[in-house]
């Protein structure tokens, strides 16, 4: 059997401290399949007196990370820090220098300097590996570089946040609304859009480009509009979504009606899917755990076994240089339906000036529904709206928003059938 396989690991929170226990209690499962022992030399964390699971009794501790990624005794060091800059950053970069590999969970740091640290991977003939940085339990990383690497990738989309799922599940099932106290980066859309931001780069060869992703949370999400999405036999689901032309590359996240018959409208609570669409493959969906600590562990010691059998190449399956230049396409490019909630004076002639704006902006009604009647006081009327652009939807609501019957702005939810 070859030689051991010398890990460090940066970061021992739930998941660094899976992975070092696992390691350890799976080594003779790990060795047989890798082709040569893995073990941990190294670790680094903030607190060295925290108490954990795992045994770091005889492990080499480094107070400073940036420290242990350049000088541990080790071939691989795994980032499990977090964040975009900082130490994170800071670590991935000194062991690539140093000619280690890498192996994050780190979707920020991938999303926003994933090109970079590609190059330095390969100028100095290192791995690095991040299956564990989308959708933890689900290998789509692998499946879009290596399984679908003789495809045409033509689009891939997902739930790729289990917050946000359980969230939209539990106000379909309970009809509450949800409090969140801090939602910035799951609520929000933003961790979703630092993983639709790296899926995109896989399946279309493009540099990472999270800037250009249009990013829209839930937060406005009422649980009436789940009510109403449901009469009307959809689901609500938070998705990301990338689709690829000559021109260039739309990456969005945001609220979605989704046919309630559709293979990724039934995936619900903290799972993720991933759907893509291929030539010659045709459509495939993967689904699973997207985060915990299990499925994120199991992730990114897949990514040491790689290493640790050979198995790797370029960063985002062709070399950097390779890499298209970044292109995205303005949301109000979209063409497609939508739903359309407005909170409006129940008086004669709201509708005429409703079905107006969209009249005069070329947009086509589908249904409407009104729940009731209350003579001049505030009613909610939901519209189903056939394909149109995303830029005479806007124009239309910017009309219909200023009737003085319409109390409240449009809340508007994209259908993708």
């Amino acid at each position: 059997m070859a030689e051991t396989l010398k890990v460090a690991v940066a970061g021992l929170g739930t998941v660094g401290a899976g992975v070092v226990s696992l390691l350890a209690r799976q080594a003779g499962l790990i060795a047989q399949r890798s082709g040569r022992p893995i073990l941990v030399t190294a670790v680094s964390a903030r607190d060295r007196d925290r108490k954990r699971d795992c045994d770091i009794g005889s492990i080499a501790w480094f107070d400073d990370a940036v420290t242990m990624a350049s000088q541990a005794d080790c071939d691989v060091v795994v980032e499990l820090i977090g964040g975009s800059e900082g130490t994170a950053k800071a670590v991935c970069e000194a062991a690539l220098k140093a000619g280690r590999h890498v192996v994050t969970a780190n979707k920020a740091l991938i999303a926003i300097h994933g090109t970079e640290l590609a190059k330095l991977a390969e100028e100095h003939g290192s791995a690095l590996n991040f299956e564990a940085a989308v959708a933890g339990g689900i290998p789509i990383i692998k499946a879009l570089r290596e399984g679908l690497a003789g495809n045409q990738i033509e689009s891939v989309q997902g739930i790729l946040n289990g917050t946000c799922n359980y969230i939209l599940s539990t106000m379909r099932d309970t009809g509450r609304a949800y409090a969140e106290s801090d939602p910035t980066f799951d609520v929000e859309g933003i961790d979703a859009a630092h993983k639709l931001a790296i899926l995109a780069t896989l399946a279309f060869g493009r540099a990472v480009d999270f800037d250009g992703v249009y990013i829209e949370g839930i937060s406005r999400i009422a649980a009436v509009d789940i009510d109403f999405a449901e009469e009307l036999g959809f689901r609500v689901k938070l998705l990301g979504m990338a689709s690829a032309d000559s021109e260039g590359v739309m990456q969005r996240v945001h609220p979605v009606l989704v046919p309630a018959n559709a293979p990724i409208a039934r995936v619900e609570g903290v799972f993720n899917a991933v759907v893509t669409q291929a030539d010659p493959v045709g459509t495939t969906v993967l689904e699973g755990r997207g985060a915990g600590a299990g499925p994120t562990a199991s992730a990114v010691i897949s990514d040491i076994m790689d290493i640790a059998a050979g198995r790797f190449g370029p960063t985002f399956g062709v070399p950097v240089a390779n890499l298209l230049p970044s292109a995205s396409h303005p949301i109000e490019r979209r063409e497609g339906a939508y739903y359309v909630r407005l909170r409006v004076i129940d008086k004669p002639g709201v509708i005429a000036g409703v079905t107006a704006a969209l009249r005069d902006e070329h947009v086509s009604m589908e249904s409407i529904i009104q729940r009731g009647r209350d003579p001049n006081e505030p009613v909610d009327v939901v519209l189903t709206l056939h394909e149109t652009t995303e830029a005479a939807m806007k124009r239309a609501l910017g009309r219909i928003e200023e009737l003085s019957a319409v109390i409240e702005p449009p809340h508007v939810i994209r259908i993708e059938r």
